[in-house]
């Protein structure tokens, strides 16, 4: 076990003189991916309002919701879902009268997208292209570990509702922590039954 986490520290000790000797310290990326969600914000002429709305505020197009306790991470409610329940299949159980609750099974359609330093955003990923949607409990990280994928939901609060987010990396998929790559989503969902 000794030798493990000698092992361990020697290959972290070269990947932090890799990166230093590039000038690209992980403090640094960080800072880049900072302006880089900025610079977002302001070519997009966003509205940042600092407090979550209540359930019957109308979301004008750009305005976000600077999810507090967490930096750079922006929630917009394109659309609040109508609380219908469905079976393993997709077809409609029946309609609840209540909000989506921890251990729901999440059914997410996304489309991903890099925010770039340039005015056009580059699409990257959508399961709009795929045969299957991503599936994860919500509040259960070992489904799904983008932290910032179960704050939107708890935004979101029903089955049905669409979103945009605004997610720096360290709330974002490992994939994305290891790269420090800022992400938009616009991600509509569903609870299966």
């Amino acid at each position: 076990m000794n030798r493990m986490r000698q092992i361990s520290f020697a290959v972290l000790t070269v990947l932090m003189i890799g990166l230093s000797s590039c000038g690209q310290t992980y403090n640094n990326l960080r800072k880049a991916e900072d302006r880089l969600i900025a610079n977002y914000i302001s070519r997009n002429q966003l509205n940042i309002i600092y407090e979550e709305p209540a359930d019957d505020y109308e979301w004008g197009e750009k305005d976000y919701l600077k999810v507090p306790g967490y930096d750079n991470f922006y929630f917009h409610l394109i659309e609040r879902g109508d609380s219908v329940r469905y079976d393993t299949v997709g077809s409609r159980i029946d309609t609840i009268d209540r909000q989506i609750i921890a251990n729901d099974l999440i059914v997410v359609r996304y489309k991903q997208f890099e925010l770039k330093e340039y005015a056009d955003t580059m699409s990257y990923w959508s399961t709009l292209d795929q045969p299957y949607p991503y599936e994860f409990h919500y509040m259960n990280s070992s489904d799904c570990e983008a932290t910032g994928w179960h704050l939107a939901v708890k935004y979101m609060k029903y089955p049905d509702s669409q979103c945009q987010i605004i997610q720096p990396s360290k709330l974002g998929f490992d994939v994305d922590q290891n790269s420090v790559t800022p992400y938009g989503f616009i991600m509509k969902i569903k609870v299966k039954q």
